[in-house]
């Protein structure tokens, strides 16, 4: 199995006949994810990849059966496109769009929470079920299918973990992005509440960073949880009040620290690992 998505999810990619929409579907086709139209307003009836392109959102769920979105969008727009998506009925948004305006992020993940739509993003990598379906921009040569649930605020960081993973022979069930910025749909809770319900998952990484309680919120979950968590945590040598790549990397007021963090989730029973390529270890010391 698999979470949020899988080899049945029909995929819309909005933003189709830009550059970066039309390279990532050509990837997420070549990862096998069933891609069925396209929206860029103004070039309905193209096609890309021989692909069907639609003027709306609206008018491609009217002619195909469509799970989830991805964005491709420009962060003014990127706004109007998520609503259109949701109102449309689409259940999972993908929003890899990046330096969307806060209040604007506000407003996408409460209208969503009220139309029961998932969001992973804003400003996140997107989201893999290894082996099944692959929707946003991660290198498809790092995911393969396995028994390790990844999470993770970080998307380089990640590619570097599940690849380090793979190398070891350690598949992944699914990999999600959270999204770097301070409002994004889904937190560490959610997913590893999905995770903790999923029989093909063994056991999670969880990749965070400074900034925030996400982390330690998470810490609170993974007492109740049954199965092992691993985590990595980046920016242990940021100075105070300097934002560190993503919007939510940030500590202030002495909160969010690096070892904060690291306390909260040993607290918790989680494995740390001091630097990324000691995951797959640890992760094979707590399957034996």
């Amino acid at each position: 199995m698999a979470i949020i998505i899988n080899e049945k999810t029909n995929v819309i990619v909005q933003g189709i006949t830009g550059n970066q929409g039309r390279f990532h579907t050509c990837q997420m086709l070549a990862y096998g994810t069933k891609i069925v139209g396209g929206v860029s307003p103004g070039k309905g009836g193209q096609e890309v990849e021989g692909i069907p392109v639609y003027d709306t959102v609206y008018e491609a769920v009217d002619n195909q059966q469509v799970d989830a979105s991805v964005l491709f969008i420009p962060a003014p727009f990127a706004k109007d496109a998520a609503f259109e998506a949701i109102t449309a009925g689409v259940k999972v948004l993908v929003i890899v769009t990046e330096h969307i305006p806060v209040h604007d992020e506000m407003d996408i993940v409460e209208l969503a929470c009220r139309k029961g739509t998932t969001v992973v993003g804003p400003n996140t990598f997107g989201i893999v079920s290894s082996g099944k379906c692959k929707i946003g921009i991660p290198p498809n040569q790092f995911f393969v299918e396995g028994p390790i649930g990844v999470v993770a605020r970080s998307g380089t960081l990640t590619y570097e973990i599940v690849g380090n993973l793979t190398a070891n022979g350690l598949g992944q069930s699914t990999v999600v992005g959270l999204g770097g910025d301070r409002v994004v749909g889904l937190s560490f809770v959610d997913v590893l509440e999905k995770f903790e319900k999923d029989p093909q998952t063994r056991a999670v990484v969880l990749v965070g960073e400074i900034g925030g309680n996400a982390e330690e919120e998470a810490s609170l979950y993974i007492k109740k949880m049954t199965k092992p968590v691993v985590a990595y945590i980046a920016g242990k040598s940021a100075p105070p009040g300097k934002r560190m790549g993503h919007a939510g990397a940030i500590i202030e007021r002495g909160k969010g620290t690096f070892n904060g963090k690291v306390e909260a989730l040993q607290a918790a029973g989680a494995k740390v690992a001091t630097l990324p390529f000691e995951v797959p270890e640890l992760i094979r010391q707590i399957l034996k």
